[in-house]
């Protein structure tokens, strides 16, 4: 196992392992405890009660956080046309079709979302072993496959999360940045929490969530009370 650093230890030592804090007490605590010598990305975890094998507990969406999450995306738009103007028009950094393949098999990644408009996804498919693993395929259930191109691009510049549920029913989302005040990171969780909420399969029985705690890029993690939204 590896060994704890001094600044890690410091923090655990602030945090009560037994307790779960109510939704302000953890983002808060989580802010608190944060050592990085960066503006760190404060993050949720959810442990789900459910089972992703079945295609009816399957839970995978996207949303804009209403503060946002500290950082601009980098836009990719595989568009021709006049969509490809629109994505242009609308801020995104890379536009373009076939090139762009080439390109990205390449080695090329310098972007964070990737969006498409259904005519290009026969051409966006030739990247699937590239793309996939890395979670950058365009999806209609996350908005990255459309053709209203403006929406999707405004929406990744304003601070919109992807969320899915992996093997285990765990699901990640950044909610912002530990410079974020804690008001406004509040208020992004809740977002986010209700959106998961919100997203319960029909077919998940007992308690939905399981666990749910808040942290920071190399931060100890805080256990939150989900009753407390």
């Amino acid at each position: 196992m590896a060994k704890k650093s001094k600044a890690l230890r410091a923090a655990i030592e602030k945090i009560d392992a037994t307790k779960a804090y109510s939704v302000e007490e953890a983002v808060a605590l989580a802010k608190e405890t944060s050592f990085a010598k960066f503006d760190a990305t404060v993050e949720v975890a959810y442990n789900l009660n459910i089972d992703v094998k079945k295609s009816d507990q399957q839970i995978r969406g996207a949303m804009v956080l209403p503060n946002g999450t500290g950082k601009t995306a980098r836009v990719l738009v595989f568009a021709k046309g006049a969509k490809a103007e629109e994505a242009t028009a609308a801020g995104a950094d890379f536009v373009g079709a076939e090139e762009l393949v080439t390109k990205i098999n390449g080695g090329w990644l310098d972007f964070d979302v990737v969006i498409a408009t259904p005519d290009m996804m026969a051409v966006v498919g030739r990247l699937g072993r590239v793309l996939g693993p890395r979670n950058l395929m365009p999806n209609p259930k996350t908005g990255t496959v459309t053709m209203d191109v403006t929406k999707a691009v405004e929406e990744s510049k304003a601070g919109k999360v992807n969320y899915r549920a992996d093997k285990a029913g765990n699901v990640h989302v950044p909610i912002g940045k530990v410079s974020f005040d804690t008001e406004k990171l509040v208020e992004n969780f809740k977002a986010l929490n209700a959106v998961i909420a919100a997203a319960k399969p029909a077919a998940s029985k007992g308690t939905y969530i399981a666990n749910l705690s808040v942290t920071t890029t190399m931060g100890p993690g805080v256990k939150v009370d989900s009753a407390s939204f």
